[in-house]
């Protein structure tokens, strides 16, 4: 397996999978006990994905699992309007929720999940379009997804086993949630996945915790990328920026400083923007430098999806300005 070739042809293609939820924040400064009124933004890390992968230039597609209802049905049009594709199972269950409190020092930002039952917590290869993974350049899914439910677990280790036999490149994201289980469990759970990961991304902190991982960040990607012979591995570090391992090479992108709106989905939006730049035949230093950009740019757009252009993410690369000429 290696990573995606890219080039001049038709856009090339990205499928994802995993679960998406309606967000429900107050205003900036209400809390959620006394709020009036609630914005409402569809985030779920594949999806989000799939957004800054479909508004840099890919053919994106999320596989899901979802009730027949009002509130899926704004799932779904919450996705499609930002150029991805939804390909949904409809079944019984629920549409996962989540609220959302900012603040700032010394109170901080406050999430709570209301997620049990849920749909996609059902959901099996024979009810997904796996077809639309098979045909696909790349697939994407993350921890999040086998995290949910021991089906899950079964299904995201049958599609990331039916990319590999189609040739398909493999992404995952380790995405470690504390709300959903313990490091020991995580790392039981998921280090069997790595097996059929091509490009495997991971925050410093989650190495630590859940892979046992210590040292520099490079050293780290390198030997996750031996351990578990990945193509890339990528080690991001928050405001340290982001280290690669690959062919036997350390390739390391700064962090951009950003005046943050909503931080919400900026590590989605990085492994989208990784994709979309690996996707369409850039080299692994660029491809960092334009996650790092994408990721840079959705801190200052307001809720999960990063609504950027390719424009965009090449002005912040080349030096950006306060404000990107149109």
């Amino acid at each position: 397996m290696s990573l995606p070739a890219g080039g001049d042809g038709p856009e090339p293609t990205l499928a994802t999978f995993g679960e998406s939820m309606l967000r429900y924040s107050p205003p900036a400064g209400d809390r959620l006990e006394t709020a009036d009124e609630l914005a409402v933004h569809v985030g779920g890390a594949e999806s989000n994905v799939a957004v800054a992968a479909a508004q840099l230039g890919c053919e994106a597609a999320w596989l899901s699992k979802l009730p027949d209802s009002p509130l899926a049905r704004r799932v779904e049009r919450g996705i499609r309007e930002h150029g991805v594709d939804p390909f949904v199972a409809t079944g019984e269950g629920r549409v996962g929720t989540y609220y959302l409190e900012p603040g700032g020092k010394p109170r901080g930002t406050t999430v709570v999940y209301d997620r049990e039952d849920a749909a996609i917590r059902t959901a099996t290869p024979d009810e997904l379009a796996v077809d639309r993974v098979r045909a696909a350049d790349a697939f994407y899914t993350s921890g999040i997804t086998p995290a949910l439910s021991e089906t899950l677990h079964e299904t995201t280790a049958a599609l990331l086993k039916a990319a590999g036999d189609a040739g398909v490149t493999r992404a995952f994201d380790l995405n470690y949630r504390s709300k959903l289980w313990t490091p020991a469990e995580a790392a039981a759970r998921l280090r069997p996945l790595f097996e059929h990961v091509d490009v495997l991304v991971v925050a410093e902190r989650d190495a630590e915790a859940v892979l046992d991982r210590e040292g520099e960040a490079g050293q780290v990607a390198h030997s996750l990328a031996v351990e578990h012979d990945c193509e890339a591995v990528v080690v991001t570090r928050g405001d340290a920026g982001a280290v690669a391992a690959h062919g036997g090479e350390i390739h390391e992108a700064e962090a951009l400083e950003t005046d943050t709106v909503d931080p919400v989905g900026t590590g989605d939006a990085f492994v989208g923007g990784l994709l979309a730049s690996l996707l369409t035949g850039s080299s692994v230093p660029d491809a960092l430098d334009a996650a790092t950009a994408t990721a840079a740019l959705k801190r200052t757009v307001a809720g999960d999806a990063a609504v950027v252009t390719p424009e965009d993410v090449a002005a912040v690369i080349d030096g950006g300005t306060d404000a990107i000429d149109r």
